[in-house]
């Protein structure tokens, strides 16, 4: 057995799991997730901003500590979509360095979307491949296809911070302007996507992370967010576009008297909907056309935390 610790920094969260490994299986340990918002204006300029640094380090310092306290042998720290963009993101990976004892790896969107897939495939859930995992976080969004091994990925530069800032605004609701223009974003994301990746070859649809995963506490109409309940959940394709559509147009005062909802997503959720409703309409069509069409969409836990803890185990 050997205990390891996965960290993934993306541009909304930062997430810790503590697993042992097991020839090849892992248990948990725990697993935490803190907002941190690394990605707070990185579109825009560039560049992390001081007060991002300073919650991201804080949440490291308390990671350090949980790593400590439960004797974990090897870490594993990935970085994803903010950091590949940030000019400044030495200051970012020196801070980690300090503090953890570990060199962060910033992962290109390629290697993040196969280690998402590595994960939510490590734990079956009566699906039928090939698998389309789509992994949507806070400034990009991979989509990786195959069934044993990935067969072919590609990073989309469209995720829930990133739609957010650019076109969605923080006002009570989103405005229809701002809706249509990110959702042309998303389709023009999506019409390259297609070229990479053979959406229509997929028999099973699965998402993964918290923006999907709270869609689908929507869905399920939970009280207050359940893991159990939400992972391996299968839910009928029109179920998850009418979520889709109704945390896009609910306010943001009703957004977060949602029991399941995550403080840091209340602002968020809006541009993560709009996302995933364009991928999952963008799957049913292509692979409708083909003659296999998609009727149900399978929500994971595991992801690329999963992966990475995995890889390490390796």
């Amino acid at each position: 057995m050997t205990r390891v610790a996965a960290i993934d920094c993306g541009t909304n969260s930062i997430r810790l799991l503590v697993a042992d490994v097991v020839d090849g299986s892992l248990t948990d340990v725990t697993r935490e997730m803190l907002v941190v918002r690394l990605g707070q204006g990185v579109d825009a300029t560039g560049r992390f901003a001081e007060e991002a640094l300073a919650r991201t380090f804080a949440a490291v310092d308390e990671y350090a500590a949980t790593c400590e306290e439960l004797g974990v042998e090897a870490i594993r720290f990935v970085a994803t979509s903010a950091t590949r963009d940030a000019a400044n993101r030495d200051v970012f990976l020196e801070g980690v360095r300090s503090r953890l004892g570990v060199t962060p790896e910033v992962v290109s969107g390629t290697e993040e979307a196969q280690l998402s897939f590595s994960g939510a495939t490590s734990h079956a859930h009566a699906m039928d491949g090939p698998y389309l995992v789509v992994d949507l976080g806070g400034g990009s969004t991979e989509l990786v296809l195959g069934t044993s091994t990935p067969d072919a990925a590609y990073s989309m530069d469209v995720g829930c911070v990133r739609m957010t800032e650019r076109h969605l605004g923080h006002g009570e609701y989103p405005d229809a302007t701002g809706i249509e223009a990110a959702a042309a974003d998303v389709r023009a994301a999506l019409d390259v996507a297609a070229k990479h990746v053979h959406l229509w070859a997929a028999s099973t649809l699965v998402g993964v992370a918290g923006t999907i995963t709270t869609v689908t506490a929507h869905a399920l109409q939970l009280a207050a967010y359940d893991r159990d309940r939400i992972d391996g959940a299968t839910l009928p394709v029109d179920a998850v576009l009418a979520s889709c559509d109704a945390l896009l147009a609910a306010s943001r005062e009703e957004r977060a008297a949602m029991g399941f909802m995550h403080p840091g997503r209340i602002d968020v959720i809006s541009a993560g909907a709009l996302v995933w409703r364009e991928v999952v309409t963008r799957v049913r069509d292509e692979t409708r056309i083909a003659g296999n069409e998609l009727t149900e969409v399978v929500t994971s836990e595991h992801d690329i935390l999963d992966g990475i803890a995995l890889a390490l185990g390796r």
